[in-house]
């Protein structure tokens, strides 16, 4: 796992042999979850490539249900993680909010207790300074809000230099641990739960629901400007208006299209191996409050969610 760009499909590809297309951009090419087998050591490996989750293409939701579902569903039919590698380009002069923000959606699929089956791997030590490199190393490894925290739970750091021997050490810090269930394979498989409510999920949505009511407050300041220059005869400043605020409509809109897939999807249900289809929850798209199952988010409960839509009189009026 990683973000867009990191090297994950590379890594794989040393390592397996395999072909899969490979990312330099913020444009994922792993666009669902794909699998590559080899032997390593006289042992059967499969590794798992995921597409990450600021791909500039694909909404966070679409990809975590990619990932969920490919985890969730290979975890009721038996199959056991022998560990799971977090890529992580060194080049990054600074791990910033989005990178964070990956890597905490990392730490909620995971989970504490998996951390010791966890392996966070910078990689592209040949694009920097060795002495700038290592003193990023350092301060990933040493500060509370970058990796110290799953460092002190028993994750463990490795370089990746770039060839293939270097994959293969990297593998064999795994290879043969005992196998790991994932948080969220637990919340979704083992406690039945809905995505919505595990807790990678419940932290989405709590980020979609701040999103949409910051947008939403930003789309009717741009109504209430809209009016003021139709009324002013300003129509250069309302065209510009009606530009921005068209923008801020369509991120409303997709914000609160995440929201209702992550409520009213098919809910699978995974009990044993066997997994069943429990029902389906519709929601009139037309429905200006979205009902969003309770969960906490920073310690207070989301109930519902106010997307609220633009006046299209104030959108069309010319």
């Amino acid at each position: 796992m990683g973000a867009t760009g990191s090297g994950k499909s590379t890594f794989i590809n040393l390592a397996s042999g395999s072909n899969l297309a490979v990312s330099d951009s913020l444009e994922s090419c792993t666009v669902d979850v794909e699998t590559s087998t080899f032997f390593l050591d006289g042992r059967t490996v499969t590794l798992v490539d995921t597409p990450g989750f600021d791909d500039s293409t694909r909404s966070d939701t679409d990809v975590l249900k990619s990932i969920t579902d490919y985890l969730s569903g290979s975890y009721s039919q038996g199959a056991r993680l022998a560990g799971v590698i977090y890529m992580h380009r060194i080049t990054d002069n600074k791990m910033g909010g989005p990178s964070r923000r990956n890597f905490h959606i990392f730490r909620n699929l995971c989970g504490d207790a998996t951390l010791q089956n966890v392996l966070l791997v910078t990689n592209m030590w040949s694009k920097v300074d060795p002495d700038e490199g290592e003193a990023r190393e350092r301060e990933l490894a040493n500060k509370d809000k970058f990796f110290k925290p799953a460092l002190d739970r028993g994750a463990r750091m490795l370089r990746h230099d770039g060839s293939q021997e270097s994959t293969y050490a990297i593998l064999r810090h795994l290879v043969g641990l005992e196998p790991s269930t994932l948080l969220v394979q637990d919340e979704m498989v083992n406690q039945e739960k809905d995505l919505a409510h595990t807790t990678v999920g419940a932290n989405i949505m709590c980020d979609l629901k701040e999103q949409g009511e910051r947008h939403a407050e930003a789309l009717e300041d741009l109504c209430i400007g809209i009016e003021a220059a139709r009324l002013a005869e300003d129509e250069e400043t309302r065209q510009i208006l009606q530009d921005e605020a068209r923008k801020a409509r369509e991120k409303v809109e997709q914000i609160r299209s995440d929201l209702e897939r992550m409520v009213t999807t098919l809910q699978w249900r995974i009990r044993g191996s066997r997994m069943r289809i429990s029902g389906i929850r519709r929601i009139p798209g037309n429905r200006r409050r979205m009902l969003i199952t309770k969960h906490n988010c920073s310690s207070k409960n989301v109930g519902l969610v106010n997307l609220q839509r633009p006046r299209e009189g104030e959108l069309r009026r010319s």
